[in-house]
């Protein structure tokens, strides 16, 4: 095997397929680069049997063949090598790698010991890059990272019509975004998929600056897989088994009794009026007509309080909120204003959540398409 291939390219070809793979593999077979030099050019392969990522590059492919060297190594590598091409060989001594006057010998792992990568046949779509980018942004944080749930460490991908819907939750929290989904024509049926948070985030980061993201359901039983293709780039996932919550019944028809506030105010001062909280602790809010005011207590007895302007509509409101989830719902709106709702519950001994959403300005609610609902905490008196 033989080829010759440009070092940015390759460097950032091994840097994707890497990505995500574990930083400790219990099976050091899977810390491998699948590498495969064709007529067509460069595949690069990684695999964990949870995700797989792969890519396809130009290179002058002297002699075809198939190795599998180790992923970060290589990637370690290839980012800093002189700027000249790179070639690689592969004789009895392993696998020789030269670029400019740097030269690298790398032992071959067995190729027939690794995992075939996943193909995925099933009907595609496709989503605007940019939409599901920051659709994954807005909601991957809220999904648990607590792994003794495991449907809760997922984002739910619900494609229904024309519409794709991402939801997240951790029980305290849910983060809900809408985008448009052009699917197959006739496709009415609704579709879900589980995926893992972490690889979503991944994805997200990977094909944010593209054009279209093609995503595809495949398989079936315990092997249910999802594909997201833009380019030349692939990246597979393996799906969650379990219910996902019903969580969408959660959100309130009607959002009369609300404030709006300026977003990036009320963060800063949350911000600053938390550093005294003990770790975990609510922030207590007051909601009333002269703005709202937040207060603080902690250990060596500090104490903090501030208020910013705001515009309530209804009654006045006091809360408690953790303000590491307000903070990331405010960093989620992307909007100059933010409404908060105050929603109702029929149960009279339960706190009722709130509602996050954007809001162009003050009179004028935002598109609706991202919504976040917020448990508050009790307040000690």
């Amino acid at each position: 095997m033989k080829f010759h291939v440009n070092r940015d390219v390759f460097s950032e070809a091994v840097s994707f397929v890497v990505k995500l793979l574990p930083q400790r593999n219990p099976q050091p077979i899977l810390a491998g680069v699948l590498i495969e030099a064709g007529s067509e050019g460069l595949s690069l392969s990684a695999f964990d049997y949870e995700a797989s990522a792969r890519t396809t590059i130009d290179a002058t492919v002297d002699e075809p063949g198939t190795i599998l060297v180790h992923g970060r190594l290589l990637s370690d590598i290839a980012s800093r090598l002189p700027n000249a091409p790179i070639q690689i060989t592969v004789d009895d001594d392993g696998i020789l790698l030269t670029c400019g006057s740097a030269r690298f010998t790398l032992a071959a792992m067995p190729v027939q010991e690794y995992p075939a990568i996943p193909e995925v046949s099933g009907e595609s779509g496709l989503v605007p890059a940019d939409d599901f980018a920051t659709a994954i942004a807005q909601v991957a944080f809220a999904a648990s990272r607590d792994d003794v749930t495991p449907v809760l460490t997922g984002v739910q991908l619900e494609v229904s019509g024309t519409q794709l819907s991402l939801v997240a939750t951790d029980r305290y929290r849910v983060a809900l975004r809408e985008i448009p989904w052009d699917g197959p024509a006739g496709a009415d049926e609704t579709s879900t998929a589980l995926v893992p948070a972490r690889t979503l985030q991944e994805v997200g980061k990977t094909f944010s600056h593209g054009e279209n993201i093609s995503i595809a359901f495949s398989g079936s039983g315990d092997r249910e897989i999802i594909a997201f293709t833009s380019g030349n780039k692939t990246v597979t996932s393996l799906l969650i088994k379990g219910n996902f919550p019903p969580v969408r019944r959660l959100f309130p028809a009607q959002t009369e009794h609300h404030a709006v506030v300026n977003t990036a105010e009320l963060a800063e001062a949350v911000r600053r009026v938390s550093l005294v909280l003990d770790r975990s602790a609510p922030l207590r809010f007051t909601f009333s007509a002269e703005g709202v005011g937040m207060e603080a207590s902690g250990t060596e007895q500090a104490r903090a309080s501030e208020s910013v302007d705001a515009t309530l509509t209804g009654e006045e409101v006091t809360l408690g909120l953790n303000p590491q989830y307000l903070l990331e719902s405010l960093a989620a709106v992307r909007s100059e204003f933010t409404r908060i709702t105050f929603t109702s519950s029929d149960n009279a001994n339960k706190l009722s959540p709130i509602l996050v959403t954007p809001q162009t300005s003050v009179e004028r609610a935002g598109e609706g398409e991202f919504k976040y609902l917020l448990q508050p905490n009790l307040l000690l008196r």
